[in-house]
């Protein structure tokens, strides 16, 4: 695979986990405005679903963050591009 093939690899697994942390967030938004709408959630079984929604967001965010710390990893690889000559030798 070359570098152009890992950058978009790359890019497509990003914007997967963009995209649904758009939609999660979207859910995640209207559970809590019905929520504020009503004063307070009164269905447990509401509730325990907002909750996991929650912490699957976070979820979410944190594997966003972690792919973006390697997206950012390997742009300074192939920044670094290195020439025949400057590659060890064997």
């Amino acid at each position: 695979m070359d570098a152009g093939e890992t950058i978009v690899a790359i890019g497509g697994m990003i914007t997967g986990i963009i995209i649904t942390s758009a939609i999660v967030w979207g859910v995640v938004q209207g559970l809590r405005a019905q929520a504020n709408a009503r004063g307070r959630l009164s269905d447990p079984a509401l509730d325990q679903e907002l909750t996991a929604l929650r912490d699957h967001m976070d979820a979410m965010q944190q594997q966003l963050n972690e792919a973006q710390e390697r997206l950012d990893f390997t742009e300074r690889m192939l920044a670094q591009q290195r020439t025949p000559d400057q590659l060890p030798r064997a």
